[in-house]
């Protein structure tokens, strides 16, 4: 319901349906390009973590060959080592070249996805002019989309492999460390995912606030932009001036709320990433000084404490990156949220246009049946019948018990008051509003063979000159060559254009 105070958004169980809702447009099936890119990206990551693990443990036989003096091993090892590193970042620039063009083709099917729904019939006059619950719709579906795919690509090859190189870490980890490595590992990321959740969930509700207003001061410099003249006959730069700054002053502030909230998460995130990096050390030190490696030489047991140093470190970075990542969350709970209810409120129109399906049949079809006894004449565009009409918003009735009849060559005059509901009429007869009671039918087609309605407000759109004299014309009626091009000529000339 329109007015009714709402939840703020969290990393909720709402959050997680809304994900995964997006998630069915990003991934519509199998072979998809979306799908086969992430089966490509996953294979890449995982070969690269399979040169990442022999690339980290060089240095645990270069320790072990500079302690032996073994200087052919050295050479070889060496050679071994360059061509890793070759292979590791040619593996690391396909991986973000796949994220790269996954964001592309997200965006293109999540933007296609919502165009299609807000496009549909009148939804896009419904959403702007008859709903108020959100805000700032072209705002979610150009900036938040973009930033939300971004983010998500840049999510994605983390988030992919973890499972895997959790599960193989763990097992080296065990294996060099015994059951305590892992254990402690473990425990230290449960307890750093508890606290971050803790931190993340105010941020996320300030940052859906935050992108709210970031669209509400746009709006007001597009708003000037749009009416520059007018705004300057009435002299009003500093009235303008003084409302803008006013809407900057309040984003701002809740921009500073925001970083003062993310300061914790800051603190939280580096506090576990330095914590990381002892806690390996003391996890290899309780073996060492239990005697287990005793029997070990020097150079043994540097070679040893480096390569489970490097399974350690590499685990726990693991957990730090899956902690680090809390940021990243946070923006894209917001922005999963802003699209999500978008999305729901477009469907939700969407549904509501094709439940009146018939009547808005009965509106547009060439119909010529009626429900009296005699037939109408051939040349009537409109009937309407005991029409009650009252406005959408506020219920304010306008008109009551209206029958009428339009038919070609009628001139209607529609007289009255500011707000008594003649526009209000048109839009009635133009499908953008319904009427609370009663029957409304057009029974002739759109187009110059039928009706075109002439907006109160112009609407100059992309394009050329012919495009707008035609608009919305051009998909219905295609280029048919010089012969249009002078009978445009001389509509215009008739109409004292040219």
């Amino acid at each position: 319901m329109q007015g009714e105070e709402r939840p703020g958004p969290r990393l909720d169980g709402l959050f997680l349906r809304r994900f995964l809702r997006l998630q069915t447009v990003l991934f519509p099936g199998w072979p998809s390009p979306s799908a086969l890119m992430f089966l490509t990206l996953l294979c890449v990551a995982l070969l690269e973590q399979l040169v990442i693990y022999q690339v980290g443990i060089i240095p645990s036989q270069y320790y072990e060959v500079l302690g032996n003096k073994d200087f052919s091993g050295f050479k070889t090892l060496t050679a071994v080592a360059l061509t890793l590193i070759v292979v590791n970042s040619t593996l690391k620039s396909f991986d973000q070249f796949i994220c790269n063009m996954m964001y592309v083709s997200w965006r293109k099917s999540l933007t296609e996805y919502l165009h299609s729904c807000y496009f549909q019939g009148q939804v896009y006059y419904s959403l702007h002019m008859l709903r108020e619950d959100i805000d700032n719709p072209d705002q979610r579906i150009s900036q938040d989309v973009e930033r939300f795919c971004r983010q998500l690509s840049s999510m994605a090859s983390k988030l992919i492999i973890s499972p895997f190189t959790l599960a193989y870490y763990t097992y080296q980890c065990f294996h060099s460390t015994g059951w305590l490595g892992p254990v402690s590992i473990f425990g230290y990321f449960i307890i750093g995912t508890i606290i971050n959740k803790i931190l993340m969930s105010p941020i996320v509700a300030k940052l859906v606030q935050q992108e709210k207003l970031e669209g509400d001061f746009r709006f007001k410099h597009m708003q000037i932009r749009v009416n520059a003249e007018p705004a300057a006959f009435y002299r009003a730069g500093r009235v303008e001036h003084m409302r803008t700054d006013r809407r900057l002053q309040s984003l701002l502030q809740t921009q500073r709320e925001l970083i003062g909230k993310e300061l914790w998460l800051y603190i939280g995130i580096n506090t576990f990433d330095y914590l990381g990096s002892i806690l390996s050390y003391v996890a290899i030190a309780i073996p060492i000084f239990s005697g287990v490696y005793g029997d070990l030489s020097p150079s043994e047991l540097s070679a040893l404490v480096s390569k489970n140093a490097f399974v350690s470190i590499y685990l726990i970075g693991c957990f730090s990156q899956l902690i680090d990542l809390s940021r990243s969350v946070t923006d894209v709970a917001g922005y999963t949220h802003r699209i999500g209810e978008l999305q729901e409120t477009l469907l939700s129109l969407g549904r509501k246009k094709s439940g009146n399906h018939s009547e808005a049949r009965a509106s547009w079809d060439l119909d010529s049946t009626h429900s009296g006894e005699d037939p109408l004449p051939r040349d009537t565009a409109f009937l309407l019948e005991r029409v009650t009409l009252s406005v959408p918003s506020s219920g304010k009735l306008l008109i009551k018990d209206l029958s009428l009849r339009i038919s070609q060559g009628d001139s209607v005059m529609i007289v009255g008051n500011t707000g008594t509901g003649k526009t209000s009429l048109l839009r009635v007869l133009g499908g953008l509003w319904e009427s609370t009671q009663g029957s409304i039918k057009m029974l002739t087609c759109f187009g110059p063979q039928g009706v075109v309605f002439l907006p109160q407000q112009p609407f100059f759109t992309d394009g050329s000159l012919r495009e707008q004299v035609i608009y919305p014309l051009k998909e219905i009626y295609p280029v048919s060559g010089s012969a249009d091009d002078d009978r445009i000529v001389r509509f215009l000339e008739l109409a004292g254009l040219v």
